[in-house]
Order: C-alpha cells, then sequence, then structure tokens
C-alpha cells in the first residue's frame, strides 16, 4: 500500500537521523568518562579507543530502543498534525491498522537489539574487564615514570626512580616506601636492576639504606647494605578469580538461576520486551493537537524513556536483592506496560471516553421509564 511504503520511508529517515545524533552524543560523553578512568589507572592509555568502542557498543540496545521510539512518535505526530490521519481514517482504517507497517519496519531493529542484549552485551563487558584487568595486573616495575612517584598495584608501596636505563630494567637513585605485616619501611640507593628469579621478580638494589618502624611504635631500625633485593611481583596464577555477573553468557545465567544470574537475566530480556512495548506506546500516544507545540509528545516520550528504564534498573536490583522474584517483575512491569498500552489504543482507535461511559447508564434508564 502506498500509504505504508510512505510511512516506512519516513520512519527510516527519522530513525536514521536520530540514532546517528544519539550515538554522537553517547561517543562523546563515553570518551570523555574512558579518558578519566584512564588518567586515575583503571585502563591503560593506549586502550582508551577500544574501551570507549565497547561501551558504546554495549548502549547500542538502549540507543535503538529510544532512536525507534523516537522515530515512531515524531512520524505518527507529523501525520496527524498534517491531517493525514484524517485521510487514514475516513478510508475505513482505524488506529490498531497501523500496528502493521509499524510492526513490518521495527523488526529488523527488534532483531538486532535482541541479538545485541543476549548475545554481544555479554562480550562487551567481558572485553572491557579484560582490559581493567591486564593493566591492574601490569607489574610494579612497569607502573614506574622516571621522575615520577608511582603506587604499585596493591596499594602496599610507592617507588621513585629518578633516572631509568632503556627497557626499564635497570635505574639510578630508587626509593621505595612500603607499609607491609604491621610494618613501614623507606629504602633508598644509587641504584637498583631487575632480576627474575624463581619467586617473582626483584628490584636488586645497590647501595643504600634502609629504615624500618613498626607502626605504633617509635622504634627505630636504621641499616645500610650494598646489595638488597625487593620482590616487585609475585605469581599470582593462584589468586581468586571474580567473575563479573553481566559477563556471563545468557546461557550461563539460565544455567545458573540464581538471584544475581535472574537479575541480570531480567535486564537483558527486558531491553527486548521495553523496545517492543515502546512501539506499542509510541501509537498509543502519539495524537497531537495542532494548537499544542509540535515538542511536547517528544518530552513526554523522554520522560516515558526515562521511567520506564529506571523501573528495570531498579527491577534488576530488586530481583538480585530477592526482594521480588523474576516472573513477578517481569509481568508486573513489561506485561502491565503491554496492557495499559494496548488498551489506550483500544480506546482511542473505538473512541472510548470515561464521560460517555457514565452518562450512558442515567440515559439508558430514563428511556426504559
Amino acid at each position: 500500500m502506498l500509504f505504508h511504503s510512505s510511512l516506512r520511508r519516513e520512519l527510516s529517515r527519522s530513525f536514521g537521523a536520530t540514532l546517528i545524533v544519539l550515538v554522537t552524543v553517547v561517543m562523546t560523553m563515553t570518551l570523555i568518562r574512558t579518558l578519566g578512568q584512564a588518567s586515575r589507572g583503571n585502563f591503560n592509555p593506549s586502550d582508551v579507543t577500544q574501551v570507549m568502542g565497547y561501551t558504546v557498543l554495549a548502549y547500542m540496545p538502549t540507543l535503538l530502543t529510544m532512536s525507534l521510539f523516537i522515530a515512531v512518535i515524531a512520524t505518527l505526530s507529523r501525520i496527524y498534525r498534517d491531517s493525514e490521519m484524517v485521510i487514514w481514517f475516513c478510508s475505513g482504517k482505524g488506529l490498531i491498522a497501523l500496528l502493521a507497517p509499524l510492526i513490518r519496519f521495527a523488526w529488523p531493529v527488534l532483531a538486532v537489539v535482541a541479538a545485541l542484549a543476549l548475545l554481544v552485551l555479554p562480550w562487551t563487558n567481558q572485553r572491557i574487564e579484560d582490559l581493567k584487568a591486564q593493566y591492574e595486573k601490569r607489574g610494579d616495575l612497569e607502573r614506574v615514570e622516571p621522575g615520577q612517584f608511582q603506587e604499585s598495584g596493591n596499594a602496599a608501596r610507592v617507588f621513585f626512580v629518578e633516572k631509568n636505563a632503556s627497557g626499564q630494567q635497570s635505574g639510578s637513585n630508587v626509593f621505595i616506601a612500603s607499609t607491609e605485616h604491621g610494618k613501614e619501611t623507606v629504602t633508598s640507593a644509587r641504584s637498583g636492576r631487575v632480576e627474575v628469579l624463581p619467586h617473582g621478580q626483584f628490584l636488586m638494589l645497590n647501595n643504600g639504606q634502609r629504615l624500618e618502624s613498626v607502626i605504633g611504635t617509635t622504634d627505630l631500625k636504621v641499616s645500610e647494605f650494598e646489595v638488597y633485593g625487593a620482590q616487585i611481583s609475585a605469581d599470582a596464577s593462584d589468586a581468586a578469580v571474580y567473575v563479573p555477573v553481566n559477563t556471563l553468557p545468557t546461557t550461563a545465567l539460565i544455567n545458573d538461576l540464581t538471584a544475581t544470574s535472574l537479575g541480570e537475566l531480567s535486564w537483558r530480556l527486558g531491553l527486548l520486551f521495553a523496545a517492543v512495548n515502546f512501539i506499542i506506546i509510541g501509537l498509543a500516544v502519539s495524537s497531537v493537537n495542532p494548537r499544542v507545540n509540535k515538542s511536547v509528545n517528544l518530552v513526554f516520550a523522554l520522560f516515558t524513556f526515562v521511567i520506564y528504564y529506571n523501573l528495570l534498573n531498579l527491577g534488576q536490583s530488586w530481583i538480585a536483592s530477592g526482594k521480588l522474584t523474576f516472573t513477578a517483575h517481569m509481568l508486573s512491569l513489561h506485561g502491565g506496560v503491554f496492557t495499559l498500552a494496548t488498551l489506550w489504543i483500544f480506546k482511542r482507535h473505538n473512541n472510548w471516553h470515561w464521560r460517555d461511559l457514565i452518562s450512558r447508564g442515567p440515559d439508558t434508564k430514563r428511556v426504559v421509564d
């Protein structure tokens, strides 16, 4: 049908323009936040581009849903404002008949949202965690920059090297301050070099002094040395590995069925259900009064989107903490929104009004009398 094809073309233009704007804004905000995290030592500065790309990819289900919602609102509002909807109604078609072209346009977007939420989202989260862990697990010597005080990975030591040779395997005027096992130690040396021993990497210091004191006492032990070895990294293969729940594949969440896994599963499935519900909500609320500012519907759409996604986050935290069951959350939020939006469409399709329902009873009684 000509009307359907023109509707889909306009939806495509509006969806594409909205998506480009949203992705640009999110990329800018993500870049600023990632640079801030890199400056605090959470990521390697050389990995900023990768982290930003993975983060934007993780936001894509939300961006696609929001772009689809805004496209539906903007397109249908324009049709109402230009009185094209009057022609549609006069041809014998109702509001429900518009669902077919909307679904025909939106199903590829919904398929991409489902693939991103269920498959790509845990992969992007895992890649970000891998980059973060790889940077945090680097050796203490790799953290040292000539002329700068640098903290070790466990925050127990502070290193300073005035000048280092190529490859960072040796340096001059080395300073180490550490707090370990209830003792504070300050070690300084004229030079130092790195040696790899069976128990890990050691910094071998030459011609220096060591000050050692017990925390809480005034005792001070001073010693001088010609050669002293300080361990700067150890074999951490036996360390416990923590796996964030947002990095687990969807199949693992289904097989686990713990409260935390169900909370994450509700978020991923909720991204898809929310995208479907926003199509119905957009059709229900797209009526426009020509006397009202045309941006009113977009403002309402923005508030609706924010509230819906806040309820998604709230439901995820409640499920993870055991305050709400998975089934109750999915039925109450997504099922409730679907029911209300569908009733709203039927109300407008049949031109129902509460005043007509209230006044119909007395009028009928009066006719019978």
